[in-house]
């Protein structure tokens, strides 16, 4: 029985991944650093704790990690306004919402960001609850941003579906004891999800609405 659907949102919800990389990319840049950026697209999911220390040489000055994480929360905010959702991600909370799981956002976007995701999905009236970076100790693939929206949604793990779309998300809801579905659409393949213990994957978040009857997020 499923009563929660918890979701990730940058990469799954709203088409944000690239955006992300290519800031980091930059932040670094302005401080005289050089990230490939496809590395910078495969670290996009974790926090910027772990971020930063898998795309910058390990021997680095870390007294400059502070303002490489400003020079990039300032660039990204530059996108906030323009951020797009994907297809069908309002359409897919309210549909689960209207078949009586508790749809819980699952980021660890700090607030200000968080506010500007959850306006670009413009689905409030499905949401029951959101997570965000300072409520935790750690960040994905740690297992605590999807503990904490457990909670939210006051059910127990084996009552709840994550969805998201990389390695990461399913490694964390795995170590918080949930099975994981995720969408193509922050660059990982189907193989590579597959591996990583994906319970299903879905080429798209309309290709998972049109599902949904027969996917694991089914009530």
């Amino acid at each position: 029985m499923i009563d929660a659907v918890l979701f990730d949102v940058d990469g799954t919800l709203v088409d944000t991944t690239y955006l992300h990389a290519v800031t980091w990319w930059e932040a670094a840049r302005q401080h005289g650093l050089t990230v490939v950026t496809a590395e910078a697209h495969r670290a996009i999911g974790m926090g910027s704790d772990k971020l930063l220390d898998a795309i910058l040489p390990p021997d680095r000055d870390r007294s400059g990690d502070d303002a490489i994480r400003t020079a990039h929360a300032v660039l990204y905010a530059q996108y906030w306004t323009r951020l797009a959702p994907f297809d069908g991600a309002a359409d897919l909370l309210r549909a689960c919402a209207a078949r009586g799981s508790r749809v819980v956002l699952a980021s660890s976007a700090a607030e200000p960001e968080m506010r500007a995701l959850r306006a670009a999905l413009d689905a409030e009236d499905a949401i029951m609850a959101a997570t965000s970076a300072s409520e935790v100790g750690q960040s994905k693939p740690a297992p605590d941003i999807v503990r904490l929206a457990l909670d939210r949604a006051g059910v127990p793990a084996d009552r709840a579906v994550f969805v998201g779309d990389i390695g990461w998300d399913v490694e964390a809801a795995a170590r918080a004891g949930l099975p994981c579905v995720c969408v193509l659409t922050g660059g990982w393949s189907r193989a590579e999800l597959r591996q990583a213990g994906a319970a299903a994957v879905y080429d798209s978040v309309r290709d998972l609405l049109s599902g949904l009857d027969t996917s694991p997020l089914n009530p």
